[in-house]
């Protein structure tokens, strides 16, 4: 079985790849737990499927592609922090936005991922 920090590199890596929210989804338990701080947490696959298809193609606000440039990953034991730079392409543009993420990860699926992020920064770039 994958390491937790495994896992989650993994998962990271995979945001580049044009995944559907579907296929993303699959890295987390049935009762994972998906927060992104600045808005109300989520709770199940099916409703993380649900809130990265919200964001990610082809939904509203029409983001194209995310990328997460990990900059830093540190592990101890299931707990996974990242420091990040997400890269977001939007039809004419794209913007970095810098994160740092924890992840909880149980029996090789992530189950908690609770993101840090400035919403205002992300809401002036997003235009």
């Amino acid at each position: 079985m994958e390491s937790p920090i495994e896992v989650v590199r993994r998962f990271c890596a995979a945001w580049s790849e044009n995944l559907e929210a579907v296929e993303l989804a699959t890295f987390f338990t049935e009762d994972a737990i998906y927060h992104n701080i600045p808005l109300e947490p989520v709770t199940g696959r099916e409703a993380i499927a649900d809130m990265i298809g919200t964001f990610i193609r082809p939904g509203a606000p029409g983001i194209e592609a995310l990328e997460f440039r990990v900059i830093n990953i540190a592990a101890d034991g299931p707990i996974v922090m990242t420091e990040r730079v997400d890269v977001f392409t939007l039809p004419g543009k794209s913007f970095e936005l810098p994160v740092m993420g924890t992840f909880e990860v149980r029996d090789g699926k992530i189950n908690a991922w609770r993101d840090y992020f400035d919403m205002n920064q992300f809401a002036s770039r997003m235009g």
